[in-house]
């Protein structure tokens, strides 16, 4: 509840919400004996609404609101049992935690559990989404030291070699429970867990027991979901590689269009964007996933039983090549990026290059056909020239003949002729003068 906080500055918008997000998911208590159902199911295209309503058709739950289930974390108590709802980004789990049935209190050759489920088998089934996970997690009272368990378990779990260990450190020789189990999927759908602890063990050490035991499974099958993914894109990253050596081939050889090289180069650097549009956030998620197992591997505290191996070499002989392959393929994926950008840079440095040659030679072109254009202009303005001092020497020849004819003693041709040296030095004197004003304006 948000409360006035009087002796503090207004409070931050998601203070609260970051706050209280270290108690969203809080341990069930479980009364030991007990058989927990647990189903997580792929969420994709499955709204809160859907799940609500699902939720609302629990015996007496049918006042549960949109408010509930705006978070991601619910625990519905009923009449014997209790269901638990958790939202993630990809899936989403339930819970159903109720006392071990009457069948199955003591160790006993493959009782029947799918049918004993407090819910139901019909709600069970109509969960919304498609199943990733479902666990029939078995918590029995037993004394862990006593040695036949093991052969008990077997007829409890069914056909398959179990794996499993003592867990939690009491004291330096003694474990607070043990897991055991097969990893197999049964004909009913489901796998088979069973944890066994002594009487005395707390509701809220076997709620924690639990919790780790179900989401361990449940990170490790959403990890190796990278997997398949890995294996399909090795042989088109192996076809992308190729492509980007002959591409480089070409690039060397210099025999290449540039224009075909670029068009290739892009074309395959699209491919290879779009697969890392399309598949880096799974193998992001798988790295997150892997993460998270390994944490609860620890958070066990496993110590082995004679004959059997533990859940952690287990996972770290079977989960770990997977991940290796799917890190394998994502730096694989990365490296090739780089290459395409580093072969880009190549195209691009031999297309710059290109460019400044053509430049360069039309740059050469331009000032050889200024220095034409200069020569060619002093031509002109020879003959300009010329041609001025030829009128203003005809103007002097008219002007002579003028006066001559006006009775003046002149000979105009001679005038002219001793003008002719004048005038051209003038008109020419004339042109450097624009000349120099021209040079000076710029």
């Amino acid at each position: 509840m948000r409360m006035n906080a009087r002796f503090l500055p207004t409070d931050d918008d998601l203070r609260f919400e970051l706050h209280n997000e270290v108690h969203a998911r809080p341990s069930a208590r479980v009364r030991l004996p007990a058989l927990i159902t647990y189903v997580a199911v792929l969420n994709e295209g499955i709204s809160r609404e859907i799940e609500r309503h699902h939720l609302s058709t629990l015996p007496g739950q049918d006042g549960v609101t949109a408010e509930q289930t705006k978070g991601h974390f619910l625990r519905l108590r009923c009449a014997d049992f209790t269901v638990k709802w958790e939202r993630h980004t990809e899936f989403t789990r339930y819970s159903i935690v109720q006392a071990l049935p009457a069948n199955a209190t003591s160790v006993n050759d493959l009782p029947a559990m799918a049918q004993q489920v407090a819910t139901g088998t019909t709600w069970l089934r109509e969960i919304p989404g498609r199943t990733v996970v479902a666990i029939q997690l078995a918590m029995l009272t037993e004394n862990i030291s006593n040695t036949a368990l093991i052969e008990k378990a077997q007829q409890w779990l069914g056909d398959g070699t179990i794996i499993g260990s003592r867990m939690g450190n009491l004291n330096e020789h003694q474990s607070h429970s043990m897991l055991l189990t097969n990893l197999r999927i049964g004909t009913d759908g489901f796998e088979r867990m069973l944890v066994m602890a002594p009487p005395d063990t707390p509701d809220g050490r076997a709620g924690r027991i639990s919790q780790r035991v179900l989401e361990l499974e449940t990170y490790r099958l959403m990890a190796l979901r990278g997997l398949p993914i890995a294996k399909q894109l090795s042989s088109a990253l192996a076809q992308a590689e190729n492509r980007l050596a002959e591409i480089t081939v070409r690039l060397e050889s210099k025999r290449e269009n540039d224009q075909s090289l670029l068009d290739d180069l892009v074309a395959l650097a699209a491919h290879v964007e779009r697969a890392t549009a399309e598949h880096g956030y799974r193998f992001s998620a798988t790295r997150a996933y892997n993460a998270i197992v390994q944490e609860r591997i620890a958070e066990l505290r496993e110590r082995p039983i004679a004959g059997t191996q533990t859940v952690g070499e287990f996972m770290q002989r079977r989960l770990a090549p997977a991940m290796a392959t799917v890190a394998a393929t994502s730096q694989r994926m990365a490296a090739l990026a780089e290459r395409i950008t580093r072969t880009s840079a190549l195209l691009r440095t031999r297309v710059d290059i290109a460019a400044e040659i053509h430049n360069q030679e039309l740059l050469e072109k331009l000032t050889r056909g200024q220095d034409l254009q200069l020569q060619l202009q002093s031509t002109v303005e020879g003959l300009s020239i010329a041609a001025i001092s030829y009128y203003v020497v005809s103007l002097v020849l008219y002007f002579g003949k003028a006066l001559k004819a006006a009775g003046l003693p002149i000979h105009p041709e001679i005038m002219a002729g001793l003008l002719t040296p004048v005038v051209l030095w003038l008109v020419w004197k004339t042109v450097q003068r624009i000349h120099a004003r021209l040079n000076t304006a710029h």
